[in-house]
């Protein structure tokens, strides 16, 4: 208990000093899971927009593929991306290998396939609730899905922003493909992992504070736009 008391007291007092190690891994961190969400956002929303509403050969297929997607594990994604950005890899020209732009490519993978898939489920129910209403007023499928993009806006972000969530508190595939480098891509998430294991407790539960601080306010942030949803849509 004394352990957790004193950490905790060193927690409080970097927090409250506004230590800058601390503050440039949450800026890092934030940086790149806003990155790698807007990313997958652009990827993910209009795959699931298409697999909504449209129909062909092989769809179910793919919807199937996507929702197992969604449990990819971390440090297999880890593994692959460290494999194609190595230098003998087929990208080790681009030189992102332990850069923070490898870890928002590994972060847009894992949460890309998460964010098709709850967009395809929203948009597919707002779709069998609407698709009459809208055929007969003449609208293409174009027309549709952009209608139906704005009808769900709420529900949308609330996706994207369980996207951010989840790319937050990533940490396996960042780790591989980031290293962990002070000042360069140290992340939340990979720094509580590395000053637990050198016993500087302190830095690790101030660093898990704000990590959870994060996701209650992503989780409160998503709760309030569903009420926002409700309220408009009943």
């Amino acid at each position: 208990m004394a352990i957790f008391g004193d950490a905790f007291a060193t927690a409080l007092a970097l927090l409250i000093g506004g230590d800058p190690q601390l503050f440039g891994i949450v800026a890092l961190s934030l940086q790149v899971s806003l990155a790698a969400t807007l990313i997958a956002a652009a990827i993910g929303l209009p795959i699931g927009a298409a697999l909504a509403l449209a129909r062909f050969p092989g769809r179910q297929t793919i919807v199937v593929i996507l929702n197992a997607l969604m449990g990819l594990p971390p440090v297999v994604v880890g593994l692959v991306v460290y494999l194609l950005l190595s230098r003998a890899g087929p990208l080790g020209s681009l030189g992102l290998l332990f850069t923070p732009g490898a870890m928002i490519v590994a972060q847009t993978i894992l949460i890309a396939p998460i964010l098709a898939a709850l967009a395809r489920q929203t948009l597919e129910d707002a779709w069998a609730e609407h698709c009459d209403q809208l055929r007969s007023l003449g609208a293409s499928l174009m027309q549709s899905a952009a209608t139906l993009l704005w009808d769900t806006r709420y529900a949308l972000v609330t996706v994207v922003l369980a996207g951010f969530g989840r790319a937050a508190a990533e940490v396996g595939a960042v780790i591989i493909v980031g290293g962990n480098i002070a000042g360069v891509t140290r992340t939340m998430t990979t720094a509580i992992a590395l000053e637990t294991s050198k016993g500087d407790l302190g830095l690790a539960l101030a660093l898990g504070i704000v990590l959870l601080a994060v996701v209650l306010a992503v989780n409160a942030a998503a709760a309030w736009l569903k009420n926002m949803s409700v309220r408009s849509y009943g």
